[in-house]
């Protein structure tokens, strides 16, 4: 396991024009759960599809239509409480939400509020190296998704697309622990991380795969410690919800705004009133959007076209034994394996299909070298071209040739370099572009010394200098390296011009 320091919240203190205010931060996250089916009928969840093309009898609301549990989707909320060290329920049952939208044809939203399937659990942050702070999840409950409107595509009509309706969805909600923006951000990207981990979401924030309402309130010091101690949330002030957040700089923008929002308001003499917002990227502001319902004006009670759910903790096992190795665990490994140093093992883990390549990579070569060719060269080439791991022209095999030919000293660094560009841009073998274009290193040593010798009678006062300044020395390396076109050995070059100037 790694090793971590704890360290407890660190509020995120904002200087009013009175006080000093501390902020309180709760997030409700919705993933949408990696099935090929919807939560209680067979028809497709696949993404941009034509409107209104995937919608199942039951979906639409239609009559006498019955909803029938998709048993994947249970697993994979499971799989998703095992993963956040939860607590696995395994008797949960479904409510109706009771609210009218053109977008939510049944009138009603099937989910959890009394008996979630998934209890506490938590997610450990990385705020830096060595020290991560525990986010405590209080529940996580599957309820299926609304349809979309949309009112952009004529000026007098809305149009509803019904094929969202129905979607599961995980809703993964929070203690009020987080203590700053950078930690939402943080914590929102750390969860996303080990969803993809599991498969349990694709962690699409574009598609709205994986978004966030956002809790935010703010309190004078000392106050949430009262909070802790008592768990009386009148301590933490008033909670604004900012909805439907997919973006981590829209989600730090959007609570910078609604902390200081509503400080001007305290500090004027007003009251927060607890509503739901949204936010406008192009401002950088929350704009109200309507009063905050609480649970009963949903009017839930039980669904009664579902019995309760009831699970066997022999398929909580099974679900637990076929879990991956999650990323701090994975992390953990790479570090003594390889001997990565934790920002290393942390840019390497940050999705799998980089680890997977690096594992390749690495395999019987030095894992270090490994690690800085793929996040210096190949990484900072796919960034520079808006790629992803998956997208690389440069295939492991590939880039293990490469390191190949640095460890048995066929070619330098500076030549690995020219080679890497190579195969990047026009592929092939490593070994045999390198024999093709005659880019093997100069060992020999014979060849170095006339180069060098032919340098240091071309440049008597050079030498002189290089004798009282040794540090002068190594212009000499570089005239080397740059008569043999690159070729020369550096670790030669640097031994005997050492010798030849008697330093």
């Amino acid at each position: 396991m790694l090793d971590l320091t704890y360290e407890a919240p660190k509020p995120k203190v904002i200087a009013g024009a009175k006080h000093d205010w501390e902020l309180v931060i709760g997030m409700e996250v919705h993933a949408q759960v990696a099935s090929r089916a919807k939560l209680f009928s067979g028809a497709s969840t696949q993404f941009g599809a034509e409107p209104n093309s995937n919608v199942a009898f039951v979906d639409a609301a239609m009559p006498g239509m019955l909803p029938v549990i998709n048993e994947f989707c249970v697993e994979q909320a499971v799989r998703t409480g095992l993963g956040l060290k939860a607590a696995i329920n395994l008797k949960s049952a479904f409510d109706r939400k009771n609210y009218f939208y053109p977008d939510n044809p049944q009138g009603y939203q099937i989910s959890q509020l009394y008996e979630p399937i998934v209890g506490e659990g938590e997610v450990l942050v990385d705020m830096e190296p060595g020290v991560a702070r525990k986010v405590r999840i209080e529940r996580i409950h599957i309820e299926q998704d609304a349809g979309k409107s949309i009112h952009d595509m004529d000026p007098n009509m809305s149009f509803v697309d019904l094929n969202r309706t129905g979607v599961a969805l995980m809703e993964i909600v929070s203690r009020p622990d987080i203590r700053g923006p950078e930690e939402a951000a943080a914590y929102m990207l750390k969860l996303r991380q080990i969803l993809r981990y599991l498969g349990t979401c694709d962690g699409n924030m574009q598609n709205g795969n994986l978004r966030a309402d956002v809790n935010v309130s703010v309190c004078r010091p000392g106050q949430y410690e009262k909070y802790m101690e008592t768990q009386d949330f009148a301590h933490l002030g008033t909670r604004c919800e900012i909805k439907n957040m997919n973006s981590m700089r829209f989600i730090q923008q959007a609570i910078d705004y609604e902390a200081r929002r509503q400080i001007r308001i305290l500090e004027n003499g007003g009251t927060v009133d607890q509503e739901t917002r949204g936010f406008d990227p192009d401002t950088g502001e929350t704009r109200s959007q309507r009063s905050k319902e609480e649970a009963h004006d949903y009017r839930y009670f039980p669904c009664p076209d579902l019995l309760p759910l009831e699970i066997e903790q022999a398929w909580v096992d099974d679900i637990a034994a076929s879990l991956p190795e999650l990323p701090d665990e994975k992390k953990a490994r790479f570090m003594a394996d390889y001997g990565l140093t934790e920002y290393d093992a942390s840019v390497l883990t940050a999705e799998t299909d980089a680890a997977a390549f690096f594992e390749e990579v690495a395999k019987g070569r030095d894992g270090k070298l490994a690690a800085n060719w793929i996040i210096n060269e190949l990484f900072g080439r796919l960034k520079k071209e808006d790629h992803d791991i998956t997208e690389s022209p440069v295939s492991p095999a590939q880039l293990g040739g490469i390191i190949d030919l640095i460890a048995s000293d066929v070619i330098s660094g500076k030549i690995a370099k020219d080679l890497f560009e190579i195969v990047y841009t026009e592929g092939g073998d490593p070994a045999r572009i390198v024999d093709e274009r005659g880019m093997k290193q100069v060992t020999d040593t014979g060849a170095i010394e006339t180069a060098l010798d032919e340098i240091i009678a071309a440049n008597p006062a050079q030498v002189e200098k290089a004798k009282v300044n040794p540090k002068l020395a190594g212009w000499f390396v570089g005239q080397v390296m740059k008569a043999t076109g690159g070729k020369a050995n550096p670790k030669a070059v640097n031994e005997l011009v050492q010798a030849r100037l008697g330093l």
